[in-house]
């Protein structure tokens, strides 16, 4: 594979762009730094096909990066394959408002393959190429110019070894017959509503146990404006506000500035500043929380009851006993709230109750909360046995 110097030039850009958009695939790669900013500042972008590797640098001055972007964006000839992708999807979100497709995530493409729920990506490349990477340049300043050859060269690692088990890891998909597996998968992971931080939404993301029209008013309101000062300043979230003191305030308001000190979390500073006057007058205007935007009763956890979380529990050594069956992670067939939520009876809108989802594991699960399935101990060993069977 030839390795390209670093790009830092429109025409050389432009060029390999070119070139690599008549390949059917291209590995995808970003560097970043996010640590004190609210916005992931992209410090560098790594590509390769099956020929060519090259690092993009966007800080270099007068660069203009159109090929690339209509390339990731635009271009749906081209699959788009990333490891673990999420936070590099999140920047080409945040450059254009869409997100790589098609797209092919390696990370969730193992958990079909009984590789792990969360495989990192140096024990991926051990695993299918029998690498050991070298991680010193992991924690560097991507930020930093310039860049020397040791960041360079590990950089542009990560997608030569990922073009590599790409096209590996498709045909084993292929010949387990599981790639269809993972379509709705990758189209999950490329909807833009993942990477879209709506200051109006954002409150659902915050843990709260109260069902409170005005609290989780209060928490609606707080959490729109905590999230429109954070990308005002381009601070993290947390520098603003914990998740943890917003929802003790929504819980129990202060009824002045003067009391925001009290609230855990909360500096002096409060007291008489600006941004606690802002806090205030957010409260004094939330209002209460609309019926259509209450959150379902099961949101938060079964609403069965203690009959419907033992049920929950059954269902979850349902899902370890299965999952291991057919050597598939457990995380790729359903996660705990969907088997909550048909503990406590809901059958419309479950992903566990359609196509492969259903074949492998929700039919069986449905069998056992509606009494057609039991757990059986047989020579010491747990197996499922259909009722019928258990009366006979």
């Amino acid at each position: 594979m030839q390795i390209h110097p670093l790009i830092t030039d429109s025409k050389q850009l432009a060029d390999f762009c070119a070139r690599i958009s008549k390949s059917d695939f291209v590995a995808v790669d970003t560097e970043f730094m996010r640590e004190n900013t609210y916005y992931p500042e992209l410090c560098l972008i790594q590509l390769a096909d099956e020929n060519e590797a090259a690092a993009i640098d966007p800080k270099a001055d007068g660069l203009d990066m159109t090929p690339l972007l209509e390339l990731m964006t635009n271009n749906e000839d081209v699959l788009k394959v990333f490891h673990a992708g999420g936070q590099d999807i999140e920047i080409f979100y945040n450059l254009t408002g869409k997100t790589p497709h098609p797209l092919f995530d390696t990370q969730i493409a193992a958990m079909a393959l009984g590789q792990g729920e969360q495989i990192g990506y140096s024990n991926l490349v051990d695993l299918w190429l029998g690498i050991q990477l070298d991680k010193g340049a992991r924690f560097t300043d991507w930020s930093r110019r310039p860049l020397d050859k040791r960041q360079i060269d590990y950089a542009i690692g990560d997608v030569t070894h990922l073009a590599d088990i790409f096209p590996k890891m498709l045909e084993k998909l292929v010949a387990t017959g599981r790639g269809e597996w993972l379509n709705d998968e990758m189209e999950r992971l490329a909807d833009a509503d993942n990477y879209r931080n709506d200051p109006e939404t954002i409150w659902r993301r915050i843990k709260m146990q109260s069902r409170k029209a005005d609290v989780l008013g209060r928490l609606k309101a707080l959490g729109g404006w905590r999230e429109r000062e954070a990308q005002r300043k381009n601070i993290p979230r947390g520098r603003i506000m914990k998740d943890e003191t917003i929802a003790d305030i929504a819980s129990h308001p202060p009824k002045a500035q003067a009391e925001l000190p009290k609230v855990r979390g909360l500096s002096p500073a409060w007291r008489d500043n600006e941004i606690g006057a802002r806090l205030m007058a957010t409260l004094a205007d939330a209002q209460p929380l609309s019926k259509d935007e209450m959150p379902d009763r099961n949101h938060n956890g079964t609403g069965g009851g203690k009959e419907g979380a033992l049920v929950a529990d059954l269902l979850k050594l349902l899902l370890k006993i299965r999952s291991r069956e057919i050597n598939v992670a457990a995380r790729l067939i359903t996660r705990s709230e969907e088997l909550e939520r048909l503990a406590a009876g809901e059958r419309e809108g479950l992903e566990l109750l359609k196509g492969w989802r259903f074949e492998q594991f929700g039919h069986d699960a449905l069998d056992l909360v509606e009494g057609r399935l039991a757990f059986a101990v047989v020579n010491g060993k747990l197996r499922m046995t259909r009722t019928e069977e258990a009366a006979e």
